[in-house]
């Protein structure tokens, strides 16, 4: 008998509450806990936040994403601020390289990878973290093995469907604080 997918074990950001407050900071951040093991999965200790600590400290004027931001600004600090745009460009990233994974069930995943690279992040780096970035993403597993690793040998219909449910969740909140950080003047993601 296999395991439970990778996508069964963690909070899906599909479930995530977004009310007309915002995105639901716990929630959020139980989600974001999953996005840390998947790069575990993928062979990177890439990201520490500092949007955990904030809301620790000031949890009840930062119940969503939104407020969060509001609350920091408003006393004169960024630091969780710069945190979440910068967590959002690598939601957004990991988001649109797992899309394009699965829409092109024949490309590797360092090509996914690279794509959503081109996309999302690359306008953000000079020159020299480019070419480390490229370099980086080539260290992206096969991708027969990433998905064997994260389906856990269940049924692939099914991972293919929890995969697509995390993925649509994980996009409708990227896409929402994008439009609110820049919207708001908070930040460029």
């Amino acid at each position: 008998m296999s395991e439970r997918p990778y996508f069964e074990t963690v909070r899906s950001f599909a479930n995530v509450p977004i009310t007309e407050d915002g995105v639901d900071t716990v929630s959020f951040l139980e989600a974001s806990d999953g996005l840390v093991k998947l790069f575990d999965l993928l062979g990177s200790g890439v990201f520490g936040f500092g949007v955990r600590s904030r809301y620790q400290h000031a949890s009840a004027s930062s119940a969503t994403l939104e407020n969060f931001v509001r609350s920091e600004t408003s006393e004169g600090h960024r630091h969780g601020t710069g945190c979440l745009v910068r967590l959002t460009r690598g939601l957004m990233f990991l988001c649109k390289a797992l899309l394009h994974m699965q829409n092109n069930p024949s490309v590797e995943l360092h090509v996914c990878f690279k794509r959503s690279y081109d996309e999302v992040l690359k306008h953000h780096h000079t020159f020299v973290v480019r070419s480390l970035a490229v370099v980086a993403v080539r260290a992206a597993p096969y991708r027969r093995d990433f998905i064997a690793r994260i389906s856990q040998g269940a049924d692939r219909e099914k991972f293919e469907g929890e995969l697509a449910k995390w993925l649509a969740g994980l996009d409708a909140i990227s896409k929402r604080l994008k439009a609110f950080i820049e919207e708001g003047g908070y930040g460029r993601v």
